[in-house]
């Protein structure tokens, strides 16, 4: 797979999530401590209510950027794409919520990443509005079993 990846059956081998609780649809890029992910908001989506993505729908859409990239750092070391959690939300402020027909395209920088648990900066627009920016903890599945 090279970049940009927006064939969904691609997105959905990086990722564990499945409807009706994929919040991403796209990486646009892609380097061991960056990335841009995507999610163009339908009005069939489970966390839109009043044609906008509620707030529950932009955090989950957060931390799906982040296993979509860390899916895709898996996929290519030729492993499967693990399972994450989010360990804690540091900080998340929602600017404004994305419209049904628009399309998120979210910044994430590795700040820290230690023995499987990652914090993640994050930055979330619809063209060059800001929507939401936060930190948030990821932790993957074998280290919180």
């Amino acid at each position: 797979m090279t970049l940009p990846i927006t064939h969904l059956p691609d997105i959905l081998s990086l990722i564990p999530q499945r409807d009706p609780m994929l919040m991403v649809d796209s990486l646009w890029e892609y380097t061991p401590s960056t990335a841009v992910a995507g999610l163009t908001i339908s009005s069939k989506n489970l966390f839109v209510q009043e044609n906008y993505l509620q707030e529950a729908g932009l955090i989950e859409h957060l931390a799906q950027s982040i296993a979509l990239h860390k899916g895709y750092c898996y996929y290519l070391n030729g492993q499967p794409a693990p399972m994450g959690y989010i360990g804690a939300i540091k900080k998340i402020n929602i600017e404004a919520l994305p419209a049904v027909g628009q399309s998120l395209r979210t910044h994430l920088t590795i700040v820290h990443e230690f023995m499987g648990v990652t914090l993640v900066g994050l930055q979330s627009f619809v063209e060059e509005k800001l929507m939401a920016e936060g930190e948030m903890k990821t932790v993957l599945a074998s280290l919180a079993e």
